[in-house]
């Protein structure tokens, strides 16, 4: 795991500066203190900061050279599979020096190019540099685990694995306007655009080439809606599902350091949990972060698992002083205003796990192929959103936070704009109202990942949404975790994503997936067997926060509470129909229903004092 980074500019007698290119790297310390690394030759500069994981010796020093010495590496990720390749490599005549998959990765490019990408199980963002074409080739791993963002600035190609890499190279931090209404009406940027202009990401499942002429090709080298109609039929889904994740634990735990999980205490952490005890691996730690308010908490599960499987349970709160230290530097590392509402938290384990273990394995993943959020529900029957949009607001609907959602969700009425909207937390009309923005963000890829799911799925709106959600949400949850445990040293890895059980359940019926009140049936009937009742009943929370408590009676809020209602933020012409202060006050007086509203632009106004400032 670690932090890449590069220039290629496409004049081939302009050479890279390696200050610029130091700078660069140096930017992404965090992603791996244990070793730096540079290549420059005239018009070419590869960076590299390692944080050491397999084969921790310097064997595994990057940037990496083949044995010819015609192709350079960067590499950001790992190959679980890597050591299944030895045989063939050997037997075509290659030498295995090194005890790291880097090394595998580099000789597999060499034998097969391109084609081997479909072969590697595992999380990866890398780039070769090819001397004799003089042609560079940036990847990314399927479903977008690790990062890549790049930009085309003054004749030259930059390429980084976080953002503020490419803004110390001096590319210019400018607002994108497609970007910040993407922001407001649908939590994130999605695809290949940012919230910044001239700054994009790799897609996943993608491979981009760039010649030194500048000549550019991006082609898509995995494609899950064809995957999952290729799956050939799964005879026993349950007995299919237990084997295939148990292999991923499995595969997820090869290092040569510590590994620890992630464990909430919620059916996804939990069932990772159990299967490593069911594999026998011992002396694991656990990692969880506990709530004072009874609703956000499942600190008490994490800890009686762990107990029953004599593994060590490590917990912790983040409240007051420490939470606003943390929400500054999540921004930092999140590079764009922070929209889960959970990076500090997720921040804070990953510091607190720092010390013991160097890799941490995470449930991400399972709610999106699984059908675990409550917001599917919704989409089972949309006549029953229409007839609750018809009576209007009942006080019925309106005495929790979540009916309140429901009723407000119920005014869309595209089927298209369900789907899409789905994951957000205010929608058009809400915006049109308390925010006075009236046009919705063009979407252009989210409308085209929707298209592909209508396809795959006609005529059921669940499975769209969770198609939908597979490219859109969840690659925004992959970010927050790259980036929350990342700026913490740490390296987190996804058994649920691995890409059997991403195709083999895209290709399940309905039932093994939303039979039952609370969806992932397929994952509660796998683990029946090996987790206790209370974990598989216990009603889900997930990494939710009180952050209306948080901005009201919190001391360390309450100055930023009053720098807010005067923010930057509402001179920009797109907020200046905002009325911050009736807002504040609102929530001041307990109104929660105001707290969806705050939060996206309390954040961005966090990150424009705190980040956009720096550059």
């Amino acid at each position: 795991m670690c932090g890449i980074n590069g220039i290629l500019h496409l004049q081939s007698q302009k050479k890279v500066d390696s200050r610029i290119l130091t700078k660069m790297r140096d930017s992404l310390e965090h992603r791996g203190p244990d070793d730096k690394g540079l290549f420059v030759e005239k018009n070419i500069g590869l960076g590299h900061r390692r944080l050491s994981v397999i084969d921790v010796t310097s064997a595994g020093h990057q940037p990496f050279l083949s044995d010819d010495e015609r192709f350079v590496m960067v590499f950001n990720g790992e190959i679980y599979n890597f050591k299944d390749f030895y045989p063939e490599l050997k037997s075509n005549g290659f030498d295995i020096k090194t005890n790291s998959d880097t090394e595998v990765l580099l000789k597999l490019f060499q034998l097969y190019g391109l084609k081997m990408l479909n072969r590697l199980n595992g999380m990866f963002a890398f780039a070769i540099w090819d001397k004799v074409e003089k042609k560079l080739t940036v990847v990314r791993d399927r479903m977008g685990v690790k990062p890549l963002y790049y930009s085309f600035h003054n004749e030259s190609f930059y390429f980084a694995s976080e953002q503020k890499a490419l803004f110390t190279a001096g590319i210019p931090l400018k607002i994108a306007q497609d970007g910040l209404e993407e922001y407001i009406f649908n939590r994130f940027v999605a695809g290949e655009d940012t919230l910044y202009q001239n700054v994009k990401k790799l897609l996943p499942g993608h491979v981009m080439t760039i010649n030194e002429g500048g000549k550019v090709t991006t082609e898509k080298w995995w494609n899950l809606k064809k995957e999952i109609q290729n799956q050939s039929k799964i005879n026993d889904p349950i007995e299919w599902f237990r084997e295939t994740f148990d292999d991923s634990v499995k595969l997820r735990m090869v290092s040569d350091v510590p590994v620890g999980v992630l464990l909430s205490g919620g059916l996804d952490s939990s069932s990772i949990l159990s299967s490593l005890n069911h594999n026998n691996y011992k002396n694991i730690q656990t990692f969880n972060i506990g709530f004072k308010e009874e609703e956000h908490n499942e600190s008490h599960l994490a800890k009686m698992i762990s107990d029953k499987y004599g593994y060590e349970f490590n917990s912790m709160q983040l409240e007051d002083d420490n939470l606003y230290k943390n929400l500054i530097s999540s921004t930092y590392f999140q590079d764009e205003p922070i929209m889960h509402l959970n990076e500090p938290h997720l921040l804070a384990i990953s510091q607190l796990a720092n010390p013991k273990v160097k890799v941490l394995l995470s449930g991400e993943g399972a709610d999106e192929l699984m059908g675990g959020y409550v917001r599917y529900k919704a989409l089972q029957y949309p006549s029953i959103l229409y007839s609750i949009a018809a009576i209007g607001n009942l006080d019925l609907f309106e005495k929790t936070p979540r009916y309140e959602k429901l009723v407000r969700y119920s005014q869309i009425n595209k089927k298209s704009e369900l789907v899409m909207y789905n994951g957000s937390n205010i929608f058009p009309n809400d915006i049109s109202k308390t925010y006075g923005i009236e046009n919705s963000p063009k979407n252009k890829y989210r409308k085209k990942i929707y298209k592909e799911a209508k396809a795959l799925y006609p005529d059921n709106l669940r499975r769209q949404a969770l198609y939908f959600d597979q490219h859109t949400y969840l690659c925004s949850l992959l970010d927050r975790n790259d980036r929350s445990t990342m700026g913490a040293s740490i390296e987190c890895r996804e058994p649920f994503l691995d890409q059997r059980l991403i195709v083999g359940l895209g290709s399940l019926e309905d039932k093994w997936l939303f039979t039952g009140k609370k969806g992932k049936f397929i994952l509660k009937t796998a683990m029946e067997e090996r987790l206790p009742e209370e974990i598989l009943k216990f009603k889900k929370v997930g990494l939710s926060a009180p952050w209306a408590d948080y901005l009201t009676k919190s001391p360390a809020f309450k100055d930023e509470l009053d720098s807010f209602s005067k923010s930057d933020i509402f001179k920009m012409p797109y907020f200046e129909n905002i009325n911050s202060q009736k807002l504040i006050q609102n929530l001041q007086k307990g109104n929660l229903k105001v707290t969806p509203f705050i939060m996206p632009l309390f954040m961005m106004h966090i990150w424009m004092k705190s980040y956009a400032n720096k550059f």
